[in-house]
């Protein structure tokens, strides 16, 4: 099987038209009021929201909780989310831990925004309990890992920031589109420019960003554990350095996310470990300086190579063993 072939790969594909034909339509002055919001969602959805955080944090400043469900599942006492606003993210909209955690929120007082790829609002509980709902695409997404609903709610986000006053240009938006096209025509140029073949055979990998891109790295982590059955983990460079470094050793292999073309001073800090430890490791620098913007990008490339090594090990990427699309869970 050729990962062109696949189903996922036809999704990743389709990202930059998707990005290009989103819109978002909301009253400005419904949200302007909230400096405080809270955000739900497991797997990718859940890395959806990580990156939310650090957006509207650093560009818009607006307060983002994490919402983790079992505390709302478990609460002794009522929590007052009166006034208050959640982001649910879900790609399906019938994940039955983010309905239910929405509804018990709600019933707390929160208003809630449903972000869901899902368009037959009957198979969708999600958009039927929340008070808004935002329709990321009339696509929808087949195999069980999330590529193009992922960047559909990435994108969604930096839409949502510039409501909030975060001021990205358009450009910003049209750059990445076009960069995101060169990345998937140019897959296997700029694959062969990286020497990842390792990668391949590790025991473990992991990836290390900061900010937008630890959302990233947990994503991409997902992703290589979903469809190339390789155990993978995603890091912040300071938790990196937290201990996490110290349980790799040779034979493992990192991916550094960098921001720009130049390391930042705590991944110039990994890099110095890694290398102290003879670890193999490689710098994925983005494509452009369009920060926070490039990390969309460097997250196709890296879904991509999860795919080509899923195919090379005889897997079929649209269905892995295990898994399904919608994960049922309390």
């Amino acid at each position: 099987m050729d990962y062109k072939s696949s189903i996922t790969y036809r999704d990743i594909s389709e990202i930059p038209e998707l990005l290009s034909n989103f819109k978002l339509n909301l009253n400005n002055k419904m949200f302007l009021k909230y400096k405080e919001v809270f955000l739900l969602g497991r797997g990718s959805s859940g890395n959806a929201t990580l990156f939310a955080k650090y957006i509207w944090e650093m560009y818009c400043g607006v307060i983002s909780n994490i919402i983790h469900p079992f505390s709302i599942f478990n609460l002794k006492k009522n929590l007052d989310f009166k006034n208050k606003l959640l982001f649910s993210f879900s790609q399906s909209g019938r994940s039955s831990d983010i309905v239910k955690c929405s509804k018990l929120i709600k019933s707390m007082g929160a208003k809630i925004t449903a972000i869901t790829n899902e368009n037959d609002l009957s198979n969708n509980e999600l958009a039927k309990i929340s008070d808004f709902h935002i329709l990321l695409s009339n696509s929808k997404e087949i195999p069980v890992a999330a590529t193009k609903s992922f960047h559909l709610q990435l994108w969604f986000v930096l839409k949502m920031a510039n409501l909030w006053g975060a001021g990205f240009e358009e450009s910003s938006f049209n750059k990445t589109v076009k960069n995101i096209i060169y990345i998937i025509d140019n897959f296997e140029t700029i694959y062969k420019n990286y020497d990842i073949k390792s990668a391949f055979k590790s025991n473990i990998i992991a990836f290390v960003g900061r900010g937008p891109y630890n959302a990233i790295a947990e994503d991409s982590a997902l992703k290589f554990r979903e469809i190339a059955a390789i155990h993978s983990l995603g890091y912040s460079a300071a938790e990196f350095l937290h201990g996490p470094v110290g349980a790799y050793r040779k034979g493992d292999f990192i991916f550094l996310l960098s921001r720009s073309k130049k390391l930042t001073p705590d991944l110039v800090l990994v890099e110095n470990k890694l290398k102290e430890k003879k670890i193999n490791y490689a710098v994925f620098h983005p494509f452009s300086n369009n920060y926070p913007f490039n990390s969309l990008e460097i997250d196709v490339l890296t879904k991509i190579i999860a795919l080509k090594f899923s195919v090379l090990k005889g897997l079929n990427p649209d269905n892995p063993k295990g898994l399904t699309k919608i994960t049922y869970t309390i």
